[in-house]
C-alpha cells in the first residue's frame, strides 16, 4: 500500500488521488482489477476505462470467451503483458494480439466485437496479462464509422536509457508519437524500470495519472506504491520515478487534454448525449448492430437500471 494517506496531501504533493481498483472475477477464478471509471476519478484525460487483467494461468482446453457486444462512442486500447487474445468484429476483422501489439479499436457510431482465446493457445494453455482501456471520442468524432487498426511491436516508438525502457502505444509522450491515429491528444506509455532506475515523468498534458502494473513505485516524499494502484497527479506536476526495492516496476503512464463536456457511461456505451446511449441500447435489443462474421453468439442487454452514469 502507499505510505500516504489519499484524503490529506500537504501542499507541496504533486498527487491529486490515488485510487486502489475493487478486483471483479469474470469466472473461472479470472480476475480484473478495474481503476476508471472510480467514485474518486471518473476520467483522467480521455480514458473513461482502464481494467487490468490477470495475470490469471488456464490450463490447456481453457481460455476466455467474450462474446460478441457492441460499443458506440469511444475507442478500446487492448495491449498484452503476457499470452494471447484473438479479436473479431463486425468489419469483419480477425486479428491475434500479443504483448507489446496494440489493438486500438474505433468504435465511433457503432461497432460489435468478440475477444477469445485462439485454438492454438487453447489447446497449450497460457498466461493471460494485459490491460484494457476505453478512450472517448470528441464529440466532432463521437458518430464517425467505426474503424480498427493493430501495430505490432516494431511499429510503436520507444525510448531507452539508464535502466528504463518506455514504449509509446498512443499518442505523443517523451517527444515520440505513435502511429496509432488517436482522436484527441493523449499519451499511453507503457514504462519498465530496472531496480535502481529513475525517469522524470514531465507535465505534458493537464490531466496525467500512472498505473503501477507489477513493482512498487518510489515517488520520493509523496511515497511508494505497490502494483494496483492508479496515482492521478496535480495539474502541472512533474514528477520523479523510481523503482522500489529490488524487483524494478512496471508502469502505464496515461492521460491527455480534458475531454470537451461531461460523457455518459452505460454498460459499453458512451456518449456526450444520454439520448444516444438509450438508442444505443434499444438498437442492441433489437439486433440492429452489425453482426461478427463466423460469430452466432451474442451478450444479451444486461438489465440496466435508471439513467447512464453521467461523468465527470
Amino acid at each position: 500500500m502507499s505510505t500516504l494517506d489519499p484524503h490529506h496531501h500537504d501542499d507541496d504533493s504533486m498527487l491529486e488521488t490515488i485510487i486502489v481498483p475493487r478486483t471483479h472475477d469474470l469466472g473461472d477464478g479470472f480476475e480484473v482489477r478495474r481503476a476508471l471509471p472510480h467514485k474518486d476519478r471518473r476520467m483522467v484525460g480521455p480514458f473513461v476505462f482502464l481494467d487490468q487483467m490477470g495475470p490469471h494461468v488456464f490450463q490447456p482446453g481453457r481460455g476466455i470467451d467474450v462474446r460478441p457486444h457492441p460499443h458506440i462512442g469511444l475507442a478500446t486500447v487492448t495491449y498484452l503483458l503476457s499470452g494471447e487474445i484473438s479479436h473479431r468484429d463486425s468489419l469483419g476483422t480477425v486479428q491475434d494480439i500479443k504483448p507489446g501489439e496494440v489493438n486500438w479499436m474505433t468504435a465511433g457510431k457503432g461497432i460489435v466485437h468478440s475477444e477469445r482465446t485462439g485454438p492454438a493457445p487453447r489447446a497449450a494453455g497460457s498466461i493471460l496479462s494485459g490491460l484494457q482501456c476505453w478512450v472517448a471520442l470528441p464529440k466532432a468524432k463521437e458518430e464517425i464509422d467505426p474503424g480498427f487498426i493493430h501495430l505490432g511491436t516494431e511499429a510503436l516508438p520507444t525510448i531507452e536509457g539508464d535502466g528504463a525502457h518506455a514504449r509509446i502505444i498512443a499518442g505523443d509522450y517523451f517527444g515520440k508519437r505513435s502511429p496509432v491515429p488517436v482522436a484527441s491528444p493523449m499519451f499511453y506509455v507503457d514504462l519498465v524500470l530496472q531496480p535502481g532506475a529513475r525517469l522524470t515523468m514531465p507535465a505534458e498534458y493537464p490531466e496525467q495519472a500512472l498505473y503501477v502494473v507489477e513493482g512498487s513505485l518510489d515517488l520520493g516524499r509523496d511515497g511508494v506504491f505497490g502494483a494496483g494502484q492508479l496515482v492521478v497527479l496535480k495539474p502541472g506536476a512533474s514528477l520523479t520515478l523510481g523503482a522500489a526495492g529490488g524487483a524494478g516496476a512496471r508502469v502505464m503512464l496515461l492521460g491527455g487534454e480534458p475531454m470537451d463536456g461531461p460523457r455518459y457511461l452505460t454498460w459499453n456505451f458512451v456518449s456526450s448525449s444520454e439520448d444516444r446511449i438509450e438508442q444505443a441500447k434499444e438498437d442492441w435489443r433489437a439486433r440492429r448492430f452489425a453482426d461478427v462474421p463466423g460469430e452466432t453468439e451474442f451478450i444479451p442487454l444486461p438489465d440496466l437500471p435508471g439513467r447512464p452514469v453521467r461523468y465527470p
